[in-house]
């Protein structure tokens, strides 16, 4: 199945100004970045620094970003973690909290991705579940040649890497979401099946007609794509207190 296809936001968790998690400011902003063209939207991902969230913090957000957007544009949860036993707690408090569907990175090192991502299937009950292959997080990640006998829905990919995503299009039947803002005018003329990014917090109209193929569009993002892919979190949130006035706060460095 498609879950979405188009671009989709990873969504930023905003703190307020004592550092706390603002999950009404949060899902204002997912409303907001839906308004504007997001097909999806990505709560507590790496982006939305998942791992200094609390248990009770991601359910917050989960139900603050579900009760925000409108009930077709689809809300995932990340759900990666370093145990299967871990991302399996944290799939079914996703699932409780009303996400549509989870994204989960496999234990660093992982050898059985497809029992790790059964026990995921598992815990989910009935929604979606897409593996995320992202090395520097969980490595070595998720091999393009193991895709195929994942039972998982798709893949987003946050590699950057131009060739495995050659891969993943021509050979992965299932679908497969671009992680990098640097390869949407590759991935979307080529068929992938959607994208899902940090940078679409802050320019989600370019993203949109990027990923459709328009070139300049991939042009006016290299900013604030090498902005953000050095800087990190922080980068994105300093852009977007320059844009909307939120606080630029973050938990991670």
């Amino acid at each position: 199945m498609d879950l979405f296809t188009g671009v989709g936001v990873a969504l930023v968790t905003l703190l307020d100004d004592d550092g706390e998690v603002d999950a009404a400011a949060t899902g204002s902003l997912a409303a907001d970045l839906a308004g504007r063209g997001m097909q999806a939207v990505l709560a507590c991902g790496t982006t939305g620094e998942a791992g200094t969230l609390t248990d009770a913090e991601r359910g917050e957000i989960i139900r603050a970003v579900r009760d925000a957007v409108p009930p077709d544009v689809p809300v995932l949860a990340g759900t990666g973690a370093t145990s299967p036993g871990r991302a399996a707690e944290l799939t079914a408090a996703a699932a409780a909290a009303g996400a549509d569907a989870v994204l989960a990175w496999p234990p660093p090192g992982s050898e059985d991705l497809v029992g790790y991502f059964a026990t995921l299937v598992a815990a989910a009950a009935g929604l979606p579940v897409l593996a995320y292959h992202i090395p520097w997080i969980s490595s070595p990640g998720v091999p393009v040649s193991a895709l195929a006998d994942l039972p998982v829905a798709g893949l987003k990919d946050s590699s950057g890497d131009p060739d495995r995503l050659l891969a993943e299009v021509a050979h992965y039947p299932g679908c497969t979401y671009v992680g990098s803002s640097a390869l949407l005018a590759l991935a979307g003329p080529l068929g992938g099946t959607g994208a899902i990014l940090a940078v679409a917090n802050a320019e989600p109209e370019l993203c949109c007609a990027a990923f459709a193929g328009d070139a300049s569009a991939q042009h006016r993002l290299i900013d604030v794509h090498l902005a953000v892919r050095q800087g990190g979190v922080p980068a994105l949130k300093r852009i977007l207190a320059g844009q909307r006035g939120t606080p630029a706060l973050s938990r991670v460095g």
